[in-house]
């Protein structure tokens, strides 16, 4: 991304998490996801583009539980039966009050995949530096996958509530490239979930779009 179009996304980027924040306002709160303390915006709000890559990169970072629960117990990154699991609970789900279940499917098989890449990154990083494995190893079933499927109902809602505003492809990518940079700021993400956000976001845009994101 050039230093012109970076800045141009700041500036849009403060003017979206202003939007969520007065919507919050206007609320009280409003519509309180229990899971993740995060408030929906409303249809069509261009502020929702910031809370779906919010919540996208709080599933990301699940990534590294995961890792972890997987390393101490011998278990294998790919799960099949987890991920068809998870993309068939999606596809449902979607039908009932989602968005399209192709688009949703597609967004969460995105998902999988760029969690997939955090795990690789952090067993690679820890076989060769054992000094850096985490001390504390989750129970995959009982803690994280919890979590992470508490995450699945408001992101699917978020889908669907930005859809109008991530119709067109220009438009799309400049918002979701704004929101990106509000919530890395927060977040400071490494390389390894910096290049996994990317693989999480692309389906959000038009494809031939897709790489312009960063």
């Amino acid at each position: 991304m050039t230093i012109a179009v970076r800045s141009a996304s700041l500036v849009v980027a403060m003017v979206l998490l202003g939007q969520a924040a007065a919507h919050a306002d206007r609320t009280g709160g409003g519509d309180e996801v229990a899971a993740t303390g995060v408030t929906v915006p409303v249809p069509g709000d261009r502020a929702g583009l910031v809370v779906l890559v919010e919540l996208t990169v709080r599933r990301l970072l699940l990534a590294d539980e995961v890792a972890a629960a997987k390393l101490a117990g011998g278990r294998p990154i790919t799960d099949p039966v987890r991920e068809r699991r998870l993309l068939d609970a999606v596809a449902v789900l979607a039908a009932r009050a989602g968005p399209a279940p192709e688009a949703a499917v597609r967004f969460f098989r995105a998902q999988i995949e760029a969690g997939k890449m955090v795990q690789r990154g952090l067993h690679a990083r820890w076989r060769a530096h054992p000094e850096l494995r985490p001390r504390r190893h989750p129970d995959l079933a009982a803690e994280v996958r919890p979590r992470l499927d508490r995450l699945t109902p408001p992101l699917l809602r978020l889908l669907r509530q930005t859809s109008q505003v991530r119709a067109p492809a220009g438009r799309c990518w400049a918002g979701l490239a704004a929101a990106r940079l509000a919530v890395e700021a927060r977040t400071g993400l490494d390389r390894l979930h910096r290049d996994a956000l990317d693989a999480a976001l692309a389906p959000l845009c038009d494809p031939a779009q897709a790489e312009r994101v960063t």
